[in-house]
């Protein structure tokens, strides 16, 4: 698949799997893209508010990104990139055409909540809370 010039990150998703990523393939150029399909919990027509210019039509560049879902951002980023090799995470069917390489599958309905979409917080232990003991 390789050897890359460059990792494009699919802005937001995909930044912390291309740093990953370009860290683990010594990758010293990494650029990306933001492509803006939903508002809030609204969805609407995808815009490309960033561009990735320094990788050019693709050519010996990986793009990466958390998860294809329906596969239009996947399509936006692949008509800017055509030559790319496009890997994801996680792929789900409807998107899955979109994408050269991914690690897992899941089903359609699956929701995935990535590390970096959550928020940290304290959970006091069972026995704290009332629960199971051991006798």
């Amino acid at each position: 698949m390789g050897p890359f010039d460059g990792v494009v990150a699919i802005s937001r998703g995909g930044l912390i799997p291309a740093a990953i990523i370009a860290r683990e393939l010594d990758i010293r150029l990494v650029e990306s893209v933001c492509v803006v399909t939903y508002q809030d919990e609204t969805r609407g027509e995808p815009v490309v508010t960033k561009y990735p210019v320094a990788a050019g039509d693709g050519t010996r560049f990986l793009i990466v990104d958390d998860l294809v879902d329906t596969g239009t951002t996947a399509r936006v980023v692949r008509a800017l990139l055509p030559k790319a090799h496009f890997a994801c995470v996680y792929a789900k069917p409807a998107g899955r055409p979109a994408v050269d390489s991914f690690v897992t599958e899941v089903s359609q309905d699956t929701w995935i909540l990535f590390p970096w979409d959550t928020e940290p917080q304290f959970i006091e232990p069972m026995a704290r809370r009332g629960g199971a003991t051991l006798a």
